[in-house]
């Protein structure tokens, strides 16, 4: 296997941990202003993400940095392409950003609703925005001969990328009320659950019939063969259904658990279906990019290779270890010292120097 394909497959499973980690706490952001009734409740369902929510962004970070540094031409296009877009994906995740800090600033019930509303707002623009922008890839984008784009904002909007968007936006919300059942207790965790069973139907169908239309897509534009997307999208599909099985039966670990495998199938029915192409060209096909002819030099992608082989696993371990010191419940009372070891230590130092 070269060095393009494998690189091609990181920057894919990158993609994937990026929309199943942020996917739920996207989720959770666009539930704020319906689960929350109470801003106990509200700070409860921040706390739920609070400790990971911005090592999940890395993902997304390593993603763009992985691309970059492994195919520089197709960064070049797809940056160029979608520069309106990731502007606005841009703006959106720094609103985001300021809203998990800002809205604890003042008491003001008008100013906590603008920051709620504004954590919301983003989490589905983001979702929405990176639906469409993935989807473009496979669909086929106005590529000339030299692989710029030749397009305009409008070239990005099709039935098949809108459809996309706003399937993307319903899984995650699944997947964040996936979440939610499994992290809070009390009235909040029984909402949550609520939801996510009201949602399991429609997500189910929504993420089915968009993995079915990558493969179709796959098949006319980028003249792949049906069963190397149908697998993953198979797969994908399945896992979802179970998933809404087991959210109606009130399995909030297993529902979160196939809830992320769909996802996981989505993506890579995406990117199965892109392989061996990177982008697409609407215009002339022969100008699309390709693993090929968008890679880095041979000894560029054996350099940030052994650079990704050393540290990759050290950014796995340190997250894995985040998520398991800051794996259980929350509640709309609070934090209390069984449930977060930090807040405990913290609580104890204070205790301490009182005496």
């Amino acid at each position: 296997m070269s060095l393009e394909v494998v690189w091609f497959i990181l920057i894919a499973v990158l993609w994937t941990g990026y929309f199943v980690l942020e996917g739920f706490d996207f989720g959770v952001g666009m539930l704020l202003p319906f689960l929350g009734r109470t801003e106990e409740d509200r700070k409860a369902m921040l706390n739920s993400i609070g400790p990971v929510w911005d090592g999940n962004e890395v993902w997304l970070i390593v993603a763009a940095g992985a691309t970059f540094a492994a195919f520089p031409l197709w960064y070049a296009t797809m940056f160029s392409g979608f520069y309106l877009a990731l502007l606005l994906i841009l703006v959106c995740l720094i609103l985001r950003v300021l809203s998990f800090d800002w809205r604890g600033r003042s008491e003001s019930p008008r100013w906590q609703r603008f920051w709620t509303r504004a954590n919301a707002v983003c989490s589905a623009g983001a979702s929405l925005v990176w639906g469409v922008a993935l989807a473009n890839l496979i669909e086929g984008l106005p590529i000339g001969s030299d692989h710029h784009y030749t397009g305009s904002v409008l070239d990005l909007f099709s039935p098949f990328t809108i459809f996309s968007g706003l399937a993307t936006v319903l899984l995650f919300l699944f997947h964040g009320s996936g979440f939610l059942s499994l992290r809070a207790v009390g009235e909040l965790g029984e909402r949550a659950a609520t939801t996510a069973r009201r949602l399991a139907g429609p997500a189910v169908l929504a993420g089915t019939v968009l993995m079915i239309w990558i493969v179709i897509v796959a098949v006319e534009n980028n003249a792949r063969g049906v069963l190397g997307p149908a697998v993953p999208a198979a797969i994908g599909s399945l896992a979802l259904s179970v998933s809404a099985l087991a959210a109606f039966r009130g399995r909030a670990g297993v529902s979160f658990t196939f809830g992320a495998i769909g996802i996981a199938g989505y993506t890579a029915t995406l990117f199965t279906g892109l392989f061996p192409r990177v982008m697409v060209s609407s215009t002339d096909f022969a100008s699309s990019l390709s693993t090929a002819n968008a890679a880095a030099s041979d000894y560029s992608l054996t350099v940030i290779t052994i650079v990704a082989g050393v540290l990759l696993p050290v950014i796995l371990a340190y997250q894995g270890w985040s998520y398991w010191v800051f794996r259980h419940r929350v509640s709309a009372g609070g934090f209390d010292e069984v449930s977060n070891p930090i807040e405990a230590l913290r609580r104890r130092s204070e205790r301490g120097g009182e005496s």
